[in-house]
């Protein structure tokens, strides 16, 4: 085995300059040698002083390589047994009884990776069961958890849906199920706190859901693993609720979405604080409120849905923020993502004109430091590359003759007002 050197335009905190990665080896990599089989195996660049000391190490070193074979062969298998490609990994569950040593250690995915941030996951508890007298989506059972009515609609849709006021007004319309999406909110921001898991958010999501006979969206979507999406701190979203308890100064975004019987889902989310937050962390959550708001207070008939974007920058940039670009709102009602896209970036390229009866959900992703995202071994874990906080919040809106509807509007706010009150935990 010998060292090759790496020729990638990027380098880990173990390149040149940095601490080698023989255990016990205080010099400094002075040439960008990696281990050549961790590059072939696609793991993250492992970089050594030189020749002798990845020699002396090797024995040790292969350990990684050797689990990484049996994490990849795990997601082989689960993709050939009917699993989707953003199935989480085995290795990640344990019951809820287990010690705490058990509990807390880190999946086996983890072991291995390269965290931009100081977020650590741990396992998680055993999937939720829904009884059968609640309404269930058409991924609910699906070994894949795909949605193939979804699938039918990105291969066919040529619009964006206009709904009725039937649609809307019915029984279980569509503004029910954004109600029960709110009340849901509402039930689980009032459990957050430091000490508490969001393994235990996730178990008040998803009672609350089945107290009020509507389907956690989330949950097995493409599978998804859990009721719930809590993302804390550098996590901007699709955070899998764990046994990690949230701890004084952390922020947490709590996203709901709730299917009703009626067959139409509602989305929504807000970020916390929990306990006492800094100052750049107050900055942070207040921008990405007052950017959904500045946002919103553009939608009408006539709008470009392209048009959103360049305020919301407009606004995290006067900040000192910036905009996550890989993901965007979207239309919604019947299927969970639908047409619209809605970007919340400068110079986007979204097509599309409002028009009253559209139903959509804005929800800009803003972070301290760079816009850039990359996913966890998990499938789902979106956080910031260079691991600085990300904060959020969603509405589902309506297109009126005279403006919008926040279908997910707290009580007695039909515009969004900032009170630090509410988001304090």
């Amino acid at each position: 085995n010998s060292l090759q050197g790496e020729r990638l335009p990027l380098m880990s905190s173990s390149a040149v300059g940095g601490a080698c990665a023989s255990p016990g080896c205080d010099k400094v990599v002075s040439q960008r040698l990696a281990c050549p089989k961790c590059m072939q195996m696609g793991l993250p660049p492992t970089y050594f002083c030189g020749q002798d000391c990845f020699k002396n190490n090797y024995k040790s070193h292969k350990s990684i390589h050797a689990l990484a074979q049996q994490i990849q062969a795990a997601q082989q298998s689960q993709v050939a047994t009917g699993g989707h490609r953003k199935t989480p990994p085995n290795g990640v569950v344990c019951d809820a009884d287990a010690a705490p040593e058990v509990r807390l250690q880190l999946p086996t995915w983890a072991q291995p990776y390269e965290f931009s941030g100081r977020l650590r996951p741990t396992l998680l508890s055993p999937k939720r069961s829904v009884p059968a007298r609640v309404p269930k989506p058409d991924y609910a059972n699906d070994r894949g958890g795909v949605s193939n009515s979804e699938q039918h609609d990105r291969a066919s849709n040529t619009a964006i849906r206009v709904f009725s006021s039937k649609e809307l007004d019915g029984e279980y319309g569509l503004r029910h199920a954004c109600r029960m999406g709110r009340e849901v909110l509402d039930v689980a921001g009032k459990a957050l706190r430091p000490g508490v898991t969001t393994d235990e958010i996730d178990r008040i999501v998803h009672e609350a859901c089945m107290e009020r006979g509507v389907y956690p969206s989330p949950l097995n979507y493409y599978n998804f693993p859990k009721s719930v999406c809590t993302s804390v701190n550098e996590v901007i979203c699709h955070g899998i609720p764990d046994y990690r308890e949230l701890q004084e100064g952390d922020i947490c975004n709590v996203d709901i979405t709730t299917y009703n019987k009626g067959g139409y889902h509602g989305d929504l989310n807000e970020t916390f604080f929990i306990g006492k937050v800094d100052e750049d962390g107050e900055r942070l959550v207040k921008t990405a409120f007052d950017c959904l708001a500045a946002a919103l207070a553009m939608v009408k008939p006539g709008t470009l849905y392209r048009d959103l974007g360049t305020t919301i920058q407009k606004l995290a940039t006067a900040n000192k923020c910036s905009v996550v670009r890989t993901y965007c709102g979207h239309g919604i009602g019947s299927l969970f993502h639908t047409a619209p896209n809605v970007p919340h970036y400068h110079k986007n390229k979204a097509k599309g004109i409002m028009k009253v009866g559209h139903v959509f959900t804005v929800e800009p992703m803003i972070n301290l430091g760079s816009p850039n995202d990359k996913t966890w071994g998990d499938n789902w874990t979106a956080v910031t590359t260079d691991g600085k906080r990300s904060s959020q919040f969603e509405h589902t809106v309506l297109v009126t003759p005279n403006g919008c509807e926040l279908l997910t509007a707290r009580d007695n706010e039909p515009v969004m007002t900032w009170d630090h009150d509410l988001l304090q935990r």
